[in-house]
């Protein structure tokens, strides 16, 4: 019996690392600001027949309306309440998406802003997504119900209110951030209330949850509203399966809060691997992708097993949090898809690929003052998500995840899963080729001259179609052919001016 309840234990305190992505698939993408609606189509139309594992939603939950032509995309990040409604859709919408997903084996996880309601300043009244009345200044949320007593405000110990000194533990947790007002999720009343809409998504089929501002949360308090969450639905997890987490922590190295603290609760966004993967692939300070060859730990980064990694999000491509001109994007489309090419085939972390929209871009003093803008609208109704005939998106979204390269090393690191890193060669400067076991091999080629070389790849004999230039279709390749010969050996060319300087080649692209 001891031996049957520590085996259940050790089960309970790993279930908020377990994705709970179908067998054999490995990444998830996060749709920005789309409509459930697309969502839906998305999953059962790409998603599902190109492997990916999930979808990270935008927050769903009521929020704060801010009337401007464009209604920027942080609205959604300043909650009134937690019904189920918002510019992405109403609750129908929502329940149709996470059916039609998890029946296609794509699961859901959502945006959970829980560390704060709107800001302080904005004023009363039901300016929000579902008319909700709301009155910041008496810290009165009608909707949920929260009142003066919920927030933290008698527990900052700054003289204004706000965070002012970032290296003080309680400051960063117990006072606002950017004037929003601080939940005081170490009263029971309140984590109940944030327990409850937790609850209330489980219960409608979500697989987990990206905690927003986790780093303004007391790690106790986080694994007090864990406490409270349900199992998943049965329909489609297994019996006794928890909620996979995500939490949003910048430690850069140097922070007062560890990344380390939130260990216990769930995985954790490792911000530093963009940063270090953006300013190496843009050779800055002097960094080279051969030095990439103890990639992981061995720079820094947190423990692979704990990571969510990413080459860029929705805050710092566009100029926020941290990262600044280091973080890819796709507005550098050649070098992203080497970035992200390099993630999906390197096997540290749990990877989520971005997927965008573009807005007016405009720059002062080096600044992109645009960078507000929400998503493509018409009179502030989010637009539908089109596809054009070459199936790239139209209507102003990027949809980097339907790039070819991008959408095929998802599949190469679903179909190279398990396996070690293994011939690694370098050419001490920015050409570097990696295996995974005897399953996949990669090159790239990030030099100002060519790259040709014979490489041992592990793979097995046979010719195999580079899935960066083109795809496997009816027995061919539409891009370049390579030949692997009996020794795992194979003749490699890249040149410096080619539009993605990289090949991949894996046993399920070998004719």
């Amino acid at each position: 019996m001891k031996f049957f309840l520590l085996l259940s234990f050790i089960g309970i305190c790993w279930a908020q690392y377990e994705p709970h992505t179908e067998n054999g698939r490995t990444a998830i993408v996060h749709l920005f600001e789309w409509r459930w609606v697309d969502i839906a189509k998305e999953c059962e139309r790409y998603l599902a027949p190109n492997g990916f594992g999930g979808v990270q939603i935008s927050p769903p939950n009521e929020n704060l309306v801010i009337n401007n032509p464009s209604r920027p995309w942080w609205e959604r990040y300043q909650p009134i309440s937690y019904k189920i409604c918002s510019r992405s859709g109403n609750e129908d919408e929502f329940r149709d998406m996470v059916t039609r997903c998890n029946n296609v084996g794509v699961r859901i996880y959502v945006d959970a802003v829980i560390n704060h309601m709107t800001q302080e300043g904005v004023q009363a009244g039901t300016s929000s997504t579902c008319g909700s009345y709301f009155n910041p200044q008496t810290r009165e949320f009608s909707g949920v119900p929260f009142s003066g007593s919920d927030f933290n405000d008698g527990n900052c110990r700054s003289a204004s209110g706000e965070i002012e000194n970032y290296n003080d533990p309680a400051q960063v947790r117990d006072c606002r951030m950017s004037y929003l007002l601080d939940l005081a999720l170490g009263k029971d009343y309140v984590r109940t209330k944030v327990a409850d809409y937790m609850n209330h998504l489980i219960d409608i089929g979500v697989a987990g949850f990206r905690i927003d501002a986790a780093k303004h949360i007391w790690p106790g308090d986080i694994q007090a509203v864990l406490d409270k969450l349900h199992n998943l639905n049965t329909k489609w997890f297994p019996q006794g399966s928890r909620p996979s987490i995500i939490q949003e922590v910048v430690d850069l190295g140097g922070d007062v809060i560890k990344s380390s603290e939130y260990f216990g609760t769930g995985l954790v966004t490792e911000f530093k691997y963009g940063i270090s993967l953006g300013t190496v692939i843009r050779k800055w300070n002097g960094e080279k992708m051969a030095y990439l060859r103890n990639w992981g730990e061995g720079w820094g980064l947190i423990p692979s097993d704990r990571a969510l990694v990413f080459v860029d999000n929705h805050d710092n491509q566009r100029g926020h949090g941290v990262g600044g001109s280091t973080i890819l994007t796709f507005w550098d489309a050649r070098l992203y898809k080497m970035a992200v090419g390099f993630m999906l085939a390197h096997p540290y972390g749990f990877t989520r690929v971005m997927s965008s929209y573009y807005w007016p871009r405009y720059f002062e003093n080096g600044n992109d003052i645009n960078n507000w803008f929400g998503p493509p609208n018409d009179n502030g109704a989010t637009k539908e998500v089109t596809i054009n005939a070459d199936t790239t998106c139209g209507n102003g979204w990027v949809c980097e995840h339907r790039w070819r390269q991008i959408r095929n090393m998802v599949a190469f690191r679903n179909v190279v899963n398990g396996q070690p890193l293994s011939n690694w060669w370098d050419n001490g400067s920015n050409q570097v080729a990696f295996g995974r076991g005897n399953k996949g091999f990669i090159v790239f080629n990030n030099d100002d001259w060519s790259l040709s070389t014979t490489l041992q790849t592990g793979l097995p004999e046979g010719t195999y179609c580079d899935v960066i230039s083109g795809d496997k279709i009816d027995g061919n390749c539409t891009g370049i052919k390579v030949y692997v010969s009996g020794d795992g050996n194979a003749q490699f060319f890249i040149s410096n001016t080619a539009g993605d300087p990289f090949i991949a080649i894996h046993v399920e692209s070998k004719l």
